[in-house]
């Protein structure tokens, strides 16, 4: 029974229908019950207040262990991986994430399976299995995992500002954990890891540290009362939340400049200052507050100055979150070439803007501002997946007081200068951290981390140092923002009474200029709309040179447009202009509330038509293009086999090592005469969704066609009908087996990868559900076999494969232990073994697989976005059945288990005569 039911009211947003209460266990385990009767998944998210700075010394990486072993058996549930079996027959997916005070565990299912996956899910906690045996294989799997991350620069240069830091506290250690930490030094040391692992489960996972989300289409009473029944039996040992007081940095962590080596190209800088945490101060929001301020992208900022001068590209100011007792307020900035070799000028005017702030004093105006936005986007916000909305949450339970669990700190509302102050007192010379990353120290430092071998070199940065560089930075205007400068904020939220209800997209117009496909908001109830326009012409793509110059194209116009989407971004109207991957092209996306979207999409349009190249900007844009290409080799090898995939199957493809060597090549006068060229002949195809009126959206693409065909002197002409291109997919030969081997391109990586492809059919319905349904009884025992049990690789995947209609299978494994030729082999023994399961499986069996499915299918979208991406990829594609759930789900209903075995001894089982594979082969340097 619950010993405690609170009366108090939890704060949410204004639009939510949910129903929400908060109850204590009589073992203390504090819960979080959200009923909600349209959700067609349901979900659950524990979070245990312990994680990886608790781990004992000598096992870094335990806390990431027991993460791993919770999900593999319990006293109730004995069968290996029976958990994970049991969410993905029923829909759903699982996963846990290992911070540094927490662990988060969680799930979702079909709401048909949710009762007993929660029971399961419970027994996790209450008596769990960790046999020998698993702990040994998941060993290998936390290996495998860090071996992923070796060459990752965000996980590199996270361990280095860690590493940088009191050796004694656990910021300094490496949390992660290999096989040395879990292996191989405890067995040197006669430690037995698994003894420790169980001892670390019994002094930390106790329902007093705990708190549980529960999200269920069910009312609350009957949630109470389930949650009541299944997780009142974990154990309470009345442990204390773990305590780590102090800073991480003593004197001699601060004031310092750290050169470090990235793997990638490119130039970065980090400036750090630990701080009072903000959680401590979450309705004030000084982080928030000033996070704003000093990362704001319009006239007379910061990042304004710094992109005038061809300094940076980006800039984004925020608290990088810790713990209850610290946390840091970092400024990053992606430099330029230019801006590399002006370092000391652009940290002189990043402290002149903190002195800006200082002198000006903290505005109330500024916080008014910045509460209205920050109120629009909780009140208005996007309803999410069940299983992110149970995740989040529950990471905040254990912050936040219970009445601010939903809202956390994204809603300062207390006005208070002392304390805004008191952080921004803390941004001072004499604290900074800066961290500058750059290919171009390689040779230059004189210093290695241990866990991921970065090369850094340490040097004092004094507050006259820095002093110095402010005097010698540039005199340029730095200031606040104007106020009310905002023209994007919304002030009209109303909703629009569609004419009609509309249950999928309709063709609003076609004409020899574009498409236009119209479905107004019948589901959301939200003042929001999204715009989507396709750029289709067949000068962008007919070659590797058109297709860099389009991606130079794209930026540039974003480049222009910086300070202009910023505000609108801020706003809550999001912009993003690049090169389409689908077509011959570009896309525009425009999403966010409706009331101004049309006069940002209005800009966007005059810009291009009056595009301009400005040599200066083409500079840096092809630089940054230019370290775009040159680090997709350091891409993962599991994605190197994916593009490769893609590259062999899609037609007019052109591989990036011959955009790479057009590029050094390319010139701002090149982009001038193509850029018109490519507008010369054109066809739109345009999406518009939301809350908007059919008149309305007409106007918008009529506005479009006016200024880019009509007119005494247009732009564009409409395509001549032969160029109008579709895309096309080699048709692989039925009995043949196609190979192609690479050398991973990084060759430092240990990793190597497979892809194994299937190619099955051509866009059909029936087909379709017969793949959709092998994939879903599939894709779980395969990475059971596969990547727990074989222990082939930590990346270990079955997924189904959709280019333009085009459908298959594929397995993507990524191993440090197997070359691709020896785990194609494994693969092979999989779909083996796994034919006998087919064979046998029952006729209830197959039926409920077949029901999940149609639950899977049936689910609703979540929100407006999620929606127009579903419909607009059946424009892009060209498939256009907007009905195709409906049609899929009736050809389930239709499906016999007869049919899915003939169809797996045609397509996919081994032998088969008519099979058609492809087999791509990223061989890393250990093989």
């Amino acid at each position: 029974m619950a010993i405690g039911k609170d009366d108090v009211e939890i704060l949410k947003p204004r639009t939510d229908k949910r129903e929400y209460r908060r109850i204590v266990l009589k073992n203390s385990l504090q819960v979080l019950l959200i009923s909600d009767p349209e959700t067609d998944k349901c979900a659950a998210a524990m979070d245990v207040g312990v994680g990886s700075f608790s781990d004992p010394d000598g096992l870094e990486g335990l806390a990431t262990l027991l993460g791993h072993m919770l999900r593999f058996a319990s006293e109730k549930y004995p069968l290996e991986d029976g958990y994970s079996k049991y969410i993905a027959e029923h829909g759903g997916r699982r996963n846990a994430i290992i911070a540094a005070e927490s662990t988060n565990f969680h799930f979702d299912v079909n709401s048909d399976g949710f009762e007993e996956a929660l029971d399961r899910f419970a027994h996790c906690f209450i008596k769990p299995l960790m046999s020998a045996d698993a702990t040994t294989r998941e060993i290998k799997a936390v290996d495998s995992e860090n071996k992923k991350n070796l060459l990752s620069d965000g996980w590199r240069m996270f361990q280095l500002q860690g590493h940088i830091s009191m050796e004694g506290h656990p910021y300094h250690r490496f949390r992660t954990g290999n096989c040395n930490t879990l292996e191989v030094r405890p067995k040197a040391k006669g430690v037995d890891t698994r003894q420790e692992l169980l001892k670390f489960y019994e002094e930390n996972y106790s329902a007093n540290l705990m708190h549980l989300v529960v999200y269920s289409k069910e009312s609350l009473d009957k949630t109470q009362s389930l949650v009541e029944d299944k997780f009142q039996e974990i154990r309470n040992s009345g442990s204390s939340f773990p305590s780590f007081p102090g800073q991480p940095c003593s004197s001699e962590h601060l004031q310092i400049l750290v050169r470090a080596v990235p793997i990638k190209e490119g130039n970065k800088l980090k400036i750090v200052w630990p701080i009072t945490p903000e959680i401590h101060y979450y309705k004030e929001g000084p982080c928030s507050y000033l996070g704003h301020l000093i990362g704001h992208g319009g006239e007379g900022s910061l990042f304004y100055i710094l992109r005038k001068l061809g300094w940076a590209t980006g800039l984004y100011a925020n608290e990088q979150k810790w713990t209850l007792e610290f946390s840091f307020f970092q400024v990053v900035i992606d430099l330029t070439d230019a801006g590399h070799d002006h370092m000391q000028d652009i940290v002189g005017l990043l402290f002149k803007y903190i002195q800006l702030l200082q002198q000006s004093g903290v505005c109330k105006w500024i916080f008014d501002e910045l509460l209205a936005v920050c109120e629009t986007s909780f009140h208005y916000q996007d309803k999410v997946h069940p299983l992110h909305y149970v995740k989040d949450i529950a990471l905040d339970m254990r912050m936040y007081p219970p009445r601010d669990w939903l809202v956390g700190s994204s809603m300062p509302s207390d006005f208070n200068q002392g304390i805004i102050q008191l952080v921004l007192n803390e941004l001072s010379p004499d604290k900074v951290r800066i961290f500058w990353e750059s290919k171009k120290f390689e040779g230059l430092t004189d210093m290695v981390e241990p866990w991921y071998g970065t090369a850094y070199s340490i040097e004092k940065a004094t507050t006259s140092m820095i002093q110095e560089w402010m005097s010698l930075a540039p005199n340029e205007n730095l200031r606040l923002p104007a106020p009310n400068s905002n023209i994007f904020i919304p002030t009209d939220l109303s909703l629009k009474d569609p004419e009609e209800k509309i249950k999928y997209p309709v063709l609003l117009k076609k004409s020899s200029y574009s498409t236009v496909w119209y479905k107004p908001d019948t589901m959301f109830s939200s003042p929001k709309a999204c715009v989507k326009i396709g750029f289709n012409s067949p000068y962008a793509r007919n070659s590797p040179e058109a297709e860099v110059l389009t991606s130079i194209f794209a930026q540039l116009v974003m480049d222009y447009l910086n300070e202009y989407v910023y505000h609108a971004w801020v706003a809550g109207l999001r912009l993003r202009f690049y090169r389409s991957e689908t077509y011959s092209g570009f896309e525009v996306t425009l999403d966010g509330y409706n009331h101004k979207l049309r006069m940002l999409l209005e800009t966007v349009v005059d810009k291009i038509a009056k595009f301009e190249v400005k040599p200066d900007r083409f500079s840096i844009i092809k630089e940054q293009v230019t370290q775009d290409y040159q680090n997709r080799k350091f891409q993962q090898p599991r994605e190197q086999a994916m593009y490769y995939c893609s590259l062999l199957l899609e037609d007019r493809s052109w591989a990036w090592m011959e955009e790479l060597e057009v590029l050094p090549n390319i010139k701002a006068e090149d982009l001038a005469r193509f850029a018109p060229m490519m507008l010369s002949r054109a066809f739109l195809e345009c999406y518009i969704a939301g809350n908007i009126e059919r008149a309305e959206a007409e106007s918008i693409i009529e506005h479009v066609e006016d200024i880019f065909f009509k007119g005494s002197n247009p732009i564009c002409q409409p395509l001549f009908p032969s160029q109008h291109l579709t895309n096309r997919v080699v048709k692989l030969v039925r009995g043949m087996n196609y190979f192609c081997s690479k050398e991973g391109l990084n060759p430092s990586d240990e990793n190597s990868a497979l892809l194994h492809y299937i190619q099955v059919h051509r866009d059909d319905f029936m087909l379709n559900v017969k793949l959709n349904l092998f994939d879903l009884i599939a894709w779980q025992p395969a990475f059971h076999q596969l990547g727990s049990v074989e222990q082939l690789g930590y990346f270990t995947v079955l997924l189904e494969r959709n280019d333009f209609g085009i459908r298959g299978l594929q397995f993507i494994i990524q191993s440090t232990v197997k070359g691709p030729g020896r785990i194609g082999l494994r693969v092979q023994a999989f779909l083996k073994m796994f034919e006998t399961e087919l064979y046998k499986m029952t006729h209830d069996e197959f039926m409920s697989r077949v029901n999940v499915l149609i639950d899977m299918k049936l689910e609703k979208h979540k929100n407006l976005l999620e929606e127009s991406r579903f419909y607009w990829r059946e424009i892009t594609h060209g498939t256009l059945k907007v009905d195709r759930i409906e049609a899929e789900v009736a050809a389930l209903r239709q499906l016999t288990q007869a049919e899915l075995i003939d169809f797996f001894n045609e397509y996919i089982k081994v032998g088969a005569p008519q099979k058609r594979t492809l087999s791509i082969h990223v061989v890393g340097k250990g093989h």
